[in-house]
């Protein structure tokens, strides 16, 4: 019987090593986002999607038939609006000056994509609520942007235009 457990746990094993491996970037760069650090000093994001990918690992057997990503994301957004009441501080990242809401909000909504309804499940909230926030701080970074003396392309984490930019990328 233990040879049974072994092989299985050693499946398991693998089936969230390659999880990992195929979606960690996207994930760390959705928590970089949300945590408002740059790409290449990110420490709290990091710590948050180990903490997220850790849970993820002790529901892995429970999830078949659940996409992990999302069950993941959902993990990540979750712990991210817990903790971020206490720590408002950010490193200076392009969603930075957002309150920890409006970063959530428009991570989900623009670089993950998550629908409206969704959105607003996961976050407790009415869709119309979800929907005025998103429209709020899109037009505060648009605002901030035009108002940057270099004209440049705001840019997210990855180095990309943000979403819903009209110019083109590096």
């Amino acid at each position: 019987m233990s040879e049974r457990r072994s092989a299985l746990a050693d499946r398991r094993a693998r089936e969230f090593e390659a999880f990992v491996t195929g979606a960690a970037g996207r994930l760390l760069h959705a928590a970089t986002l949300l945590t408002a650090e740059t790409p290449d000093a990110n420490p709290r994001a990091q710590r948050l999607l180990t903490a997220a990918l850790a849970q993820t690992y002790v529901e892995w057997d429970r999830l078949r038939g659940e996409d992990p990503y999302n069950r993941t994301r959902q993990e990540l957004a979750t712990r991210f609006a817990r903790v971020s009441w206490r720590r408002q501080r950010t490193d200076g990242g392009v969603l930075a000056q957002l309150t920890p809401q409006e970063r959530l909000v428009v991570v989900l909504r623009l670089y993950e994509q998550v629908a409206e309804e969704q959105t607003a499940a996961l976050m407790g909230l009415p869709v119309e609520r979800v929907r005025t926030v998103c429209r709020r701080s899109v037009a505060a970074l648009c605002a901030t942007r035009r108002s940057r003396p270099s004209g440049g392309p705001l840019r997210t984490a990855g180095g990309g235009p943000a979403q819903g930019s009209s110019e083109p990328g590096p």
